[in-house]
Formats: structure tokens, sequence, C-alpha cells
């Protein structure tokens, strides 16, 4: 809780010096170019640019394996979960590569995944991890996507090449046609290099918006697969309402694999969930690293795919790991607060007041056509029957608005 206080002490490095024209003018001392190499490094930065191109995607394109999951493979497993009845539980099956995995059914009804319990553990490095609960997803589930299929959220396993599932029923019959989806990201030039960094767009000298735009990691600088996703982009009205979100993946990876975690979720969403897109609008990492989600421009009202009925009129921004218990690190939260303040600033929202959205699927908490009011910043839960964003994620939310407002003044 203590961290989100100095919020409201971050500092803003200054521009960059303006070059000299001088006659015979041979640079600064060796010293002096060297402060200001270290400087220039210090100065928040905006990758900016258009939607990349398909050639700026991953050098080796990622893949996704798809495994039916048929029944009991094996008769008992003391280790294993004993959440319901068991209705799936495989043999330790060896498979190729992966490094995020998810279990999908026919039924796309989101109280399907209420009537299950998914547990996975994973082999690395020929040792075997603990189990793993997998929770059903709520993310942008409905006709506006496309989806035809329910599913968990997807978890970060990291570098895998054996899976072992089981799947529990709680209530009523296993759910038809159970997959194992288990994406490999690929490998890209962006994971052996920082960032590529462009200083924010300016208007009239200032920065568009009421608050600082903060530095932001392109589609292209991530290396995502721009042919993966649908060519065209979907707007909303404007941003009246910020929820935020946990991918609720596992926090078992370093930040410098922080683009990996990402374009495996984008496969996910993509080609397991069917979504045009990303979900997301925008992810920050456990550093405070802030990545552009769903494409179609970071300052325009992008229509997501984050909080199902409430897409409309909103943005989505997911914490990258999983906040239940585990606290969300400093760096996360300045990153949040900063991000949102700007996108909020965009459209002169109030962050600590209230906005009325209709929902647009019965599948939410509320029924399709009716109307709630909800905090500006919200978070999942507020909208979706599910723990997103984390109970430690959810507790900092009313320290989040107020830092907010403080950045807009």
């Amino acid at each position: 809780m203590g961290v989100i206080a100095a919020f409201g002490t971050s500092v803003v490095a200054d521009r960059a010096p303006e070059r000299l024209h001088r006659p015979r003018w041979r640079g600064p001392p060796v010293f002096t170019r060297i402060v200001l190499s270290i400087v220039a490094l210090a100065v928040p930065t905006v990758l900016a640019g258009p939607p990349a191109q398909a050639d700026a995607g991953p050098s080796t394109p990622g893949t996704t394996i798809t495994l039916p999951l048929t029944g009991i493979e094996q008769e008992s497993d003391l280790a294993a979960p004993r959440e319901g009845r068991t209705g799936v539980l495989t043999a330790q099956r060896d498979t190729a590569a992966f490094s995020l995995l998810g279990v999908t059914w026919a039924d796309p009804d989101p109280a399907a995944g209420t009537r299950v319990a998914v547990h996975v553990r994973t082999r690395t490095g020929g040792v075997w991890s603990p189990w793993h609960a997998l929770h059903a997803s709520g993310d942008g589930i409905g006709p506006d996507e496309g989806r035809v299929r329910g599913g968990t959220e997807p978890f970060w396993a990291g570098r895998s090449d054996g899976v072992q599932i089981r799947v529990g029923v709680l209530a009523g019959a296993l759910p038809a046609d159970l997959r194992a989806e288990l994406v490999d990201p690929g490998e890209s030039i962006v994971d052996r290099m920082p960032p590529r960094r462009t200083k924010p767009d300016r208007v009239d000298g200032r920065v568009k918006g009421r608050a600082e735009r903060p530095a932001i990691v392109a589609r292209r600088d991530w290396g995502a697969d721009e042919s993966l996703r649908d060519t065209k982009f979907k707007y909303t009205g404007t941003v009246r309402a910020a929820f935020v979100h946990h991918t609720a993946d596992g926090n078992d990876f370093p930040c410098s694999d922080s683009a990996k975690v990402l374009r495996s979720i984008y496969r996910y969403h993509v080609q397991t969930n069917g979504w045009a897109d990303v979900g997301y609008n925008f992810l920050v990492d456990q550093c405070g690293t802030v990545f552009e989600g769903r494409a179609g421009g970071v300052d325009k009202p992008v229509l997501g795919a984050h909080t199902l009925g409430f897409n409309t009129d909103s943005m989505g921004v997911a914490a990258m790991g999983t906040y239940t218990s585990a606290e969300p690190p400093g760096p996360m939260l300045i990153a949040l607060s900063g991000l949102i303040a700007w996108k909020l600033g965009l459209d002169d929202r109030d962050p600590a007041g209230r906005v009325t959205l209709t929902s647009s699927d019965s599948g939410s908490r509320y029924p399709k056509g009716s109307t709630h009011s909800f905090d500006v910043i919200s978070g999942h839960r507020d909208a979706f029957n599910t723990e997103c964003p984390g109970q430690a994620l959810y507790e900092q939310l009313p320290a989040i608005r107020k830092d907010v407002a403080v950045r807009l003044g």
C-alpha cells in the first residue's frame, strides 16, 4: 500500500539537449559526452508509429499445438489435485517445446467454466513443476469477437517439453471437446535488444492530453506477428472507463521475457480464442514497462476484448502476472497510474468519479441491455464473476484513483 504514496513524486526527465552550432566545434569533452549519453538513456520516450508490418514479427515463427483431452489415461496419481470428480487425467506427456498453455472446450457459455476445475503441470529441464490451477476466462467472450469456444486463461510455464493435465467436474457433465493448447512464442530479434524508442508526439509544443504520455513499447518492438490479427481496426466511443486486469499467467518470468509472454498471449487470444487481436489495449510488466496491446493506435479509442459486456467506451489494461496474493511491484503500480492518467486525460474523465455503462452481454454480472454505475477506474471483477485483477491488485485501486487524480490536476 505504501508504494502508491510515491506516485505523486514521479519525475519526468528534461528533454534531450539541442545540438550546438559553432565553427570548428569538435564536440564536448569525453567526460561530458559520457554524461550526456547517460542522461539520454533516462529520458522517458514513446515507441510510436503505425501498426507494424508482418516482416517485423518473430524471426522464428511461433506455433500452437492442440492436444485432445479424451478421458482418464491413468487410474490414480497421489500428487494430483482432488478438486471435483476426475473427468480428465492425462499421463505425463512428452511434447514439442512450448511456453504457455491453456485448456478449452466447445461450450462458449462463461457458466461452463464454473463447472470445472482445471490443473496442469509442466516439465522443464527434466523436472516436473507443481500443479497449477487454471481459471476460466472472462475476458471479452462474446459475439463481437466471434468466439466459438470457452476456456481458461493462458498460463506461462516457461520453456517446457512435457505436460500433464487434470480436469475435475464440480457440477453437471464434463464439457465436450476438451483440448489443451500449447503455445510457443517463437524467437524475435527484439528478445536480444532493448526496445527501439522515439520521443512522445507533441501538439503545439506540448504533449497531447492533460497528463504526460508514458513510454509505450509498440507492437513491432515486442515482435507482434501482424499476419495473425484481423486487418481491420474497430473503435469505440470516447474512453469513459478503465478496467484493470491481471493476466493470471504466473509470476515466474523475468522482465526480459515480457515480449515473449505477450507474443504468447497474443497468439492464444487470436488462434485459440478466435479473437480479432490481443484482448487488452495495454499490458504492463513487473518492471513498469508499458506495452501496446490491441492494434489501432495507442491514443485512439480502440475497441478491445477485455471485459465481457463492457468493452464499449472503455479501455482494458492488464498487469502481467498473478496478483491474487502476491503484491504488485511498485514500478508496475506507478506505470499503471501514469498510463491510466494519460488515457483518461485525453477525454477529460474524472478518475475519482463514476460512469454508467450499458451491458452488451448477459454473461457479465449484469443482463444485456441493463445499465450499471462503475467507478471510472474499476477492476475486471466489478463487471464479471472473476477474481481478476486479483485481491492484492484490486486493493490498490483506491490509491491508483487518487494518484491519477493528482496527475490530472
